[in-house]
């Protein structure tokens, strides 16, 4: 499999969107635009901030005006510019279909198209979407996508089994569907780190960084952009994961020295564009591999 070619244009990113933080489309608006991509923003939901700062207001995108949305962008005059979809947090289930529908039809118009899908479902405490949502992702979403973006516990959750080794991993997200799958919050080989495994028809890859204590929400909102615009500009896979990888830990932990509760993206943008933070990056065997012997 070769890497991706370079593609220039737009990319429609469909998640949540919050009037105060750095979550859903406001990280990754903020990372496709300052790495240099045209972006068209849908929001699914809108809150006055992440659920996780206490309760708030949440309007769902009502389904009949997500599927009139959808209808406009398939017949806009501009959907020639659009290169790349990336969808995260849904509203409800039916706003999967719009979103197979718009994939569906660019792909009608450009069958290089990219759908990265991050499946945002829950986390190491459980599903905090609706387990039709979960459902409908896994059974309409993935098997379109190009490349995947679940975190371990999402990808537990797919797979139906325990995920406590990055061979179990692997497996697993070689079962997946999608020909590129990166996994958030891999088991780490280096003590006190984290890592983002990825795994696709040509490498097995673990990147890890120091782990950081208590960080703020939306770094998978952030990772899924970066690592896709990465690969949009035609980056080979590992240096796109390194790069990617080197951003969010560098944010992260600016924002947690400077003692903030969200992502302090408008300080950062030197860190998606040219990160300095050391990232150790490993090639792991691949599960092609393993099952041939």
């Amino acid at each position: 499999m070769s890497e991706m070619p370079a593609t220039h244009g737009a990319v429609i990113v469909i998640s949540s969107h919050v009037v105060r933080g750095a979550v859903g489309n406001r990280a990754a608006v903020f990372a496709l635009e300052t790495l240099g991509h045209r972006v068209w923003a849908l929001p699914t939901v809108i809150l006055p901030w992440h659920p996780g700062h206490g309760r708030s207001t949440r309007v769902t995108m009502p389904d009949a005006d997500f599927r009139s949305i959808i209808d406009d962008l398939v017949a806009a005059p501009w959907i020639g510019e659009v290169r790349a979809v990336l969808s995260g947090y849904l509203g409800s289930a039916e706003q999967a279909s719009g979103i197979a529908r718009l994939v569906t039809a660019l792909r009608e118009r450009n069958p290089d198209l990219i759908y990265a899908c991050d499946p945002i479902i829950g986390d190491a405490n459980g599903l905090y979407v609706p387990a039709e949502i979960a459902a409908v992702i896994r059974d309409l979403l993935l098997p379109l996508a190009t490349l995947a973006t679940p975190n371990r516990f999402e990808l537990s959750w797919f797979a139906g089994a325990a995920l406590e080794t990055n061979a179990a991993i692997l497996d697993a997200a070689l079962g997946l569907g999608p020909s590129r799958v990166l996994v958030t919050s891999a088991i780490p080989m280096m003590s006190g780190g984290t890592g983002n495994l990825y795994l696709s028809g040509r490498h097995a890859l673990l990147a890890e960084h120091r782990l950081v204590d208590n960080p703020p929400n939306g770094t998978g909102d952030l990772l899924a952009a970066v690592f896709l615009a990465r690969l949009m500009e035609g980056l080979p896979e590992e240096r796109a994961l390194q790069m990617a990888t080197a951003s969010v830990f560098e944010i992260i932990a600016r924002t947690s020295k400077r003692g903030a509760d969200e992502l302090t993206l408008e300080l950062d943008a030197s860190s998606l564009a040219t990160p300095m933070a050391m990232v150790q990056m490993r090639r792991l065997m691949h599960p092609s591999q393993v099952r041939k012997k």
